[in-house]
């Protein structure tokens, strides 16, 4: 059962990206924006919801691939494993270079929905909230997977986005977060 508050936050997050989007400040063209109802999005689920300790990595450069062929350049802030329906995963978390102490982590992931044609086959991203946890040093991650979302290139030209490594790409169907509206190839 999603709590009132948690199906608050997931709402509230969905209406800023809708609104984001339909106000031309997203990668919609002009043109696809008249009939602009907002995105597609899977029913909330609390048992996509994850806090768990960050296992900490050296922040060591790592090149991830793009769709564009380009190459982006993040520092590894940690690994975190999570408990998938299918076992345990762990999944390497990213921070911008140069910062040694981010408030959030990018983990961009791929998983069977994304093979599927439910959501962009190049996957899709978190951005997940750090904290210390209380009475110790260790830091914790919050994965919330009901707030995965598209990159920009999924819906547009011109964009280049960061490609999830190896160990992000996730055997189970992922069916929360954002997903591509009904007969919308990718």
């Amino acid at each position: 059962m999603v709590s009132q508050a948690h199906a608050e936050a997931v709402a509230e997050f969905r209406r800023r990206k809708d609104e984001h989007f339909a106000a031309g400040r997203g990668p919609i063209g002009a043109a696809a924006l008249a009939d602009f109802r907002g995105l597609s999005y899977y029913a909330p689920d609390p048992a996509w919801v994850f806090t768990m300790p960050v296992q900490p990595g050296d922040l060591a450069e790592m090149t991830l691939g793009t769709n564009t062929g380009e190459t982006r350049t993040m520092a590894r802030f940690g690994v975190a494993t999570v408990e998938l329906p299918s076992g345990p995963h762990t999944l390497s978390l990213f921070a911008p270079l140069g910062e040694e102490k981010p408030v959030r982590v990018f983990v961009p992931f791929r998983d069977a929905t994304s093979r599927t044609g439910e959501t962009y086959g190049a996957g899709r991203y978190l951005d997940a909230p750090l904290a210390q946890a209380p009475d110790s040093d260790e830091t914790l991650v919050h994965l919330d997977f009901n707030m995965a979302y598209h990159p920009y290139c999924a819906y547009g030209d011109g964009w280049t986005c960061p490609l999830p490594p190896a160990e992000n790409m996730l055997p189970d169907a992922v069916q929360v977060g954002e997903k591509l509206p009904s007969g919308v190839a990718n």
